[in-house]
Formats: C-alpha cells, structure tokens, sequence
C-alpha cells in the first residue's frame, strides 16, 4: 500500500486534466490563426496531407505540454 499513495494519485489526475486543457487550447489557438477552417477541412473535405500536419503539430504541442508538467 505505500505504492499507492493518494496524493500521487491526485497529483497525476490534475496534471493529466492540466495537460489536457493546454493542449485542447493550443489547438483551438492554432485553428483561429490559420486562415481557414481547420475542422472544416479535416472532417468534411478529407484533407489527408492537412491532416498529417495537424497531427504533427498535436504531436509537438503534446511533447511540449508533457515536458513543462514533467
């Protein structure tokens, strides 16, 4: 049971919602400053090369979000 501390516990739980709520708004940053509408693109249009961008740009704010909690 000394494994299973509740503070280590809830500590991970704010930093994985924390992380979470960084990312989620780094993306919709990102999707305002693009001049056209990224959801739009990815989900309606199909756009594979934008979305292997856009998956390497979550990839890049997700790496960094991780690092600054870490």
């Amino acid at each position: 049971m000394d494994l299973l501390k509740l503070d280590y516990i809830l500590a991970s739980l704010v930093y994985s919602l924390l992380g979470v709520a960084v990312f989620w708004l780094s993306f919709i940053i990102i999707d305002k400053i693009t001049p056209y509408d990224l959801w739009k693109n990815l989900i309606e249009e199909r756009n594979q090369a934008l979305a292997t961008v856009v998956a390497a740009m979550c990839l890049g704010v997700a790496i960094i979000v991780a690092s600054a909690i870490h």
